[in-house]
């Protein structure tokens, strides 16, 4: 699964595709089952085990209820007068259980319990050991977020009009929303699917369709084939009016985009990507892709919780991220479309194929996913740099990672909530560094071997952390364990401190030792600090060097003088504190290092900077550093420090020349830069330079910028005449600008704008443009807009999302006063965050107060959202007096 990058209530509170020919690789004949050992965590009674499911649904889609019967075969390992599934919102109306030896049918009493998400099938009699089938009828619930069964409304692109489709989200525990099920990841089986459908409409799910049958009445019965041995929660079902675009990629496999009607051909791209990944990962791992068909089937609209879903054989992608719309797409975005579907692809083979046992090993899925995708971009598109990337996954990642509230990449979940939240910066970001840094100690070959020997001995299956490290040790790497288990296991940072450097003869010799980087318990670790055994790269820019294990401290030696980078290629999770000299050293040589050290050296150091590790004058000196003509990457990285240093001053009532002279080292670093881009894009011109064309307008806007700011404004001004004035790829680009400086003139042409969208992105770019405002009444009138129907069941919450980012107190309140209608806005699976989200830019002391009560309320398992927004809040409100003065004195000193 990709998450949403938005703001993330707690409630807590208060095809027809054809068939294609049966695939080269035949799925395997369904394994005996046998219970779940206790190494495994589980919230079912572990005396039975399913091996298959029929399910046949009936949906309602202006009711928006279904029904559905389904059918269990399972094992029943012990005498028991019961069995227990998942089930959450199902109202069962008949249960049966039919033994598999031809006995007679058993009645059975089901009883549902809501809060353990349970429906327990209870007998006369005590059953016998054996196999058996459980049959029920039951109905359930169409929902309007992206939970179980849900419903997107949006306009036909044909003709404007409102329309509906239907789609699941099982991830991670919603299919119990969709049929009686053993809804854990380690019950895996297989799954026959039909639904009985109106007939101008096309059902998609994982399979192809095996058969259609008219049944009168404007109805027919679509049934798929049968699945792999899988589990539960990557099953999927989608309804409605699709175009769907296909090809055959180089195995045979037949790939397709599934669009809503009349957006087919926006899927090009997202196909021709789609093609080349399969026989890419196929090669990589040493497994075909084993589904005779793979789908990415776009939905309008958005959620809280997540961008795309990696169900087996047909991927969930919100349209935003998939198809590819020449009015309002820019070249950022369709390099998020490449790098999503890589992602979710992945996981057809690190997820999907080969499944973590439990969520507690979650970062199974989704550390690898994204550090693939990482590696599939780059050997796709090598020239967006997508390797750069991984130093801002690296950031992210440390932004959680160095509070106390943080948790291990290997965590102990217990609960549903504690499962949503699992779905963090730790679980994806930290997941990839640490990949990546044990690849790099590993050598490539060795990993992908090992990769290869655990996909093959574990296909179909369920693993834990040591299964993959176990793999990679035998493939040539030992001690990876030991590493592996330093940086998963427990949280936390490492901080590699460099205590002296000198130069003789040729060599320079460093001496290192190991403490802990934090940013709320400094002086904590700094006395008793974890201990990790940190792969080091240790060059001199170059990008080659001498590799190294730390263990507390030691001294190298490394050919040739000059600057050292301890992180050297920044493949390695931890922070670096430097000498002043060797700082300065390092300041002076940047432009001649490697844009990746260029990148780490930055964000590294600015962020020890703002931690208090070091003065923030030395790492701005470093960020003056970085050449005119960098890499677009790192250029646009320094764009932002500025403006982050800029925003620094917003809450100084007499900054304003300050600021001015922030804007003025932008200009003369950068403003040649943007003037060669130009203000429009060039046909042909390189992505890379197309994102940083966009991202030095947004900063300078963002900085005060009179001349971009008033481009925009002209630019915005002309879709009152014109809706399409803006359109192409830099039109949110513009509409960011504008929106953020709208007068009550400008508002309300942004909302009348999404009122008369007929495309569901456009649509859905405006209401969230409509919270943006600087102005706090019209913040406020956002607010009060995205309590109506106007904006839609999945708009209204990125409307309260985009006023917190710059009113957080205001929209915090606001949702508090409304929790209850609010939180019919927001995904069940995101609630736990939502709030917590708002206060991000928060710096008002008072706030502390209302989220500490507001936390003291909550049950445990819904309290870390909470921890870590106090956390970061006091973080904060500790930091911004020293660097403000900090930085106001570097700037008197220019």
């Amino acid at each position: 699964m990709r998450i949403a990058h938005v703001t993330s209530l707690a409630a807590l509170l208060l095809a027809g595709t054809s068939s294609v020919a049966a695939h080269a690789q035949a799925t395997p004949a369904p394994v005996a089952v046998a219970p779940l050992p206790d190494s495994i965590t589980s919230d079912l009674p572990r005396n039975a085990a399913p091996t298959h499911y029929a399910i046949t649904v009936t949906p309602d889609l202006e009711g928006l209820s279904f029904a559905a019967s389904s059918s269990v075969d399972f094992e029943l390992f012990e005498a028991s007068p019961t069995i227990t599934l998942n089930a959450n919102n199902l109202d069962i109306t008949s249960a049966r259980l039919v033994p598999a030896d031809g006995g007679a049918p058993i009645k059975l009493t089901a009883t549902t319990d809501a809060q353990r998400q349970t429906a327990t099938f209870t007998a006369d009699e005590t059953l016998a050991p054996g196999r058996y089938r459980l049959e029920t009828d039951y109905t359930g619930t169409i929902n309007t977020q992206a939970n179980g069964l849900f419903a997107l409304d949006y306009p036909d692109a044909r003709t404007g009009e409102d329309v509906r489709s239907l789609f699941t989200q099982f991830e991670a525990p919603d299919a119990r929303r969709f049929a009686p099920t053993f809804d854990e990841p380690s019950y895996k089986a297989t799954f026959d699917l039909a639904a009985i459908v109106p007939e101008d409409l096309m059902a998609i799910s994982n399979m192809p369709v095996a058969s259609s049958t008219a049944l009168g009445q404007g109805r027919k019965k679509v049934v798929f084939q049968t699945t792999p041995k899988m589990s539960s929660y990557l099953l999927f079902f989608g309804l409605g009016d699709f175009d769907r675009l296909s090809t055959m990629a180089d195995e045979g496999t037949e790939v397709g985009i599934v669009a809503p009607a009349g957006k087919g051909e926006q899927g090009r791209f997202a196909l021709d990507e789609l093609a080349k990944l399969l026989p890419y990962y196929g090669d990589y791992f040493g497994v075909d892709f084993p589904l005779p068909k793979l789908d990415n089937i776009a939905g309008p609209g958005s959620s809280q919780f997540f961008g795309a879903m990696e169900n087996w054989g047909s991927v969930f992608t919100f349209e935003r991220i998939l198809l590819d719309d020449p009015t309002i797409t820019s070249a950022g975005t369709r390099q998020s479309i490449a790098e999503v579907q890589a992602h979710e692809v992945a996981h057809q083979w690190f997820g999907d194929l080969v499944t973590m046992a439990w969520w507690d090993d979650l970062w199974l899925n989704e550390g690898f996913a994204s550090w693939m995708e990482t590696k599939a971009t780059d050997h796709l598109h090598p020239d967006w740099y997508p390797l750069l990337g991984r130093v801002g996954g690296r950031e992210a990642a440390m932004g959680l990672d160095g509070f106390a509230s943080t948790h291990p990449v290997v965590q102990k979940i217990r609960t549903v909530e504690e499962t949503n939240q699992a779905f963090d910066a730790i679980t994806y970001q930290k997941g990839e560094a640490v990949i990546s840094m044990l690849e790099a100690y590993a050598g490539e070959d060795t990993w992908r071997e090992g990769l290869r020997t655990y996909m093959r001995d574990h296909a179909y299956g369920n693993t834990q952390s040591d299964d993959l490290w176990g793999a990679i040790e035998a493939a040539g790497a030992p001690g990876l364990t030991e590493i592996a288990h330093d940086f998963t296991l427990q949280p936390g940072i490492p901080l590699v401190k460099l205590d002296s450097a000198t130069c003789s003869a040729g060599v320079t010799r460093i001496t290192l030792s190991q403490s802990e980087f934090s940013r709320d318990r400094m002086d904590e670790v700094a006395a008793n600090p974890q201990a990790w055994r940190v792969p080091l790269l240790l060059t001199h820019g170059s990008g080659e060097g001498t590799r190294e294990v730390l263990q507390g401290k030691a001294t190298y030696s490394l050919k040739g003088c000059g600057p050292v980078i301890v992180n050297g290629g920044q493949l390695g999770y931890f922070r670096t504190l430097y000498t002043p000299e060797m700082l300065s050293s390092l300041t002076k040589g940047l432009p001649g290092f490697q844009p990746i050290d260029q990148l780490g050296l930055l964000a590294d150091n600015m962020a020890l900077a703002y931690s208090g590790y070091q003065p923030l004058g030395a790492a701005i000196d470093l960020l003056a550093a970085v050449p005119k003509d960098a890499n677009p990457l790192v250029a646009t990285a320094a764009a932002g420090s500025y403006s982050q240093l800029a925003s620094l001053l917003d809450r100084a009532s007499d900054a304003e020349g300050e600021q001015a002279q922030l804007l003025a080292m932008v200009q003369d670093q950068f403003g040649a830069r943007l003037a060669a881009l130009g203000y429009d894009p060039k046909d042909g011109e390189p992505v890379a330079d197309a994102n940083l064309r966009s991202a030095l307008l947004g900063v300078m806007a963002a900085m005060g910028d009179p001349a971009v700011i008033a481009e925009a404004r002209r630019r915005f001004a002309m879709l009152a005449d014109d809706p399409h004035a803006l359109d192409g790829p830099l039109k949110t680009t513009w509409l960011g600008i504008a929106g953020r400086n709208a007068t009550r003139e400008d508002w309300n042409l942004i909302v009348q704008l999404a009122d008369d969208a007929t495309s569901a992105v456009e649509r859905s770019t405006y209401w969230s443009l409509a919270g943006a405002a600087e102005d706090d009444a019209l913040a406020r009138e956002a607010l009060q807009l995205a309590l109506t129907e106007r904006p839609g069941a999945t708009d209204s919450a990125q409307i309260i999302a985009s006023v917190s980012r710059r009113h957080p107190e205001l929209a915090y309140d606001f949702v508090l006063d409304h929790l209850e209608r609010v939180d019919a806005l927001v995904d069940d699976s995101a609630r736990s965050r939502f709030i917590a989200g708002l206060v991000g830019g928060s710096y008002d002391p008072a706030m502390l107060a209302k989220l500490e009560a507001l936390r003291a309320d909550l049950p445990a398992d819904q309290q870390r959202p909470l921890d870590r927004a106090i956390a970061s809040l006091k973080d904060r409100i500790d930091r911004d007096p020293r660097v403000q003065a900090e930085l106001r004195a570097w700037l008197a000193s220019r």
